[in-house]
């Protein structure tokens, strides 16, 4: 497994030379074992640059054994990296025993590692935009590589800078789940302050975009964050992005919202 954060060169499916092409991202999250909305990703993946799972696709209770949610989920992935560029981190439900550091991490994502599937830990140069996929860490050492991680990674920036992590930050309605109940991350908080980042895709929070006061799109500072949100059905709920054209447009039955991203 790797340990280290590692930047690669524009490897998605319709990689361009032409700068003035939009970089279109399909943007889900938590999607917890429901195989049919990994099907739908399958079907549609080839339609985007970019496929974008922030984390959660195993479910810890009620589905199959653990072991093999594993090896499903792992021919998901790589099923739709035949397609696209994936960007799949970690989530809490995704942890599968200690790894290295004596702390819990996911092994058996990582092992997936590859140019058209990005992991934790790693990131990817596309078309002037750098990808960084960052683990669901579970305490102070692997909090601490996530950090080295992003300090790695703002080294020579490009134009863009796209994290990819599971659970929002504080002082956000993405990371509101209801009525007096929040799941914040303020150490995510305190890395987006310091580095600036233009995007964040995150997930965790299911009931953020129709819970009072919460939302799908939020803006701290110069970075924006998007959370899609948890839905049942075969359509998951989605965020599609486009950097070029600087929009991001929510798709969740029966809902849907477009956005500018304005500077």
């Amino acid at each position: 497994a790797s340990t280290g954060s590692t930047s690669r060169p524009c490897t998605a499916a319709r990689c361009r030379s032409d700068s003035a092409s939009p970089v279109k991202l399909l943007c889900t999250a938590d999607l917890h074992y429901r195989l049919p909305q990994y099907d739908w990703l399958v079907e549609h993946a080839d339609e985007f640059d970019v496929v974008v799972i922030p984390g959660d696709h195993l479910q810890v209770i009620g589905a199959a054994p653990l072991e093999v949610q594993i090896v499903v989920i792992s021919k998901y992935l790589r099923r739709i990296a035949d397609h696209t560029l994936v960007l799949a981190s970690s989530g809490n439900h995704d942890l599968d025993g200690p790894g290295v550091t004596g702390e819990q991490e996911t092994g058996w994502l990582q092992s997936l590692a590859g140019e058209r599937l990005v992991v934790d830990g790693h990131s990817n140069d596309l078309d002037g935009t750098r990808f960084t996929v960052c683990p669901w860490w579970d305490g102070p050492l692997t909090r601490q590589r996530v950090d080295e991680q992003l300090a790695a990674d703002a080294v020579d920036r490009p134009e863009r800078w796209v994290w990819v992590y599971h659970s929002p930050p504080s002082d956000s309605p993405l990371c509101v789940a209801g009525p007096d109940k929040q799941f914040p991350d303020p150490d995510l908080a305190e890395w987006i302050d310091r580095y600036e980042p233009d995007l964040v895709i995150c997930g965790h929070i299911h009931q953020a975009p129709w819970a009072p006061g919460g939302g799908w799109i939020d803006r701290r500072g110069a970075t924006w964050l998007v959370n899609a949100g948890h839905q049942p059905g075969p359509m998951p709920a989605h965020v599609v992005i486009d950097l070029d054209g600087r929009s991001a447009e929510w798709v969740a039955l029966p809902d849907r919202e477009l956005v500018k991203l304005d500077q």
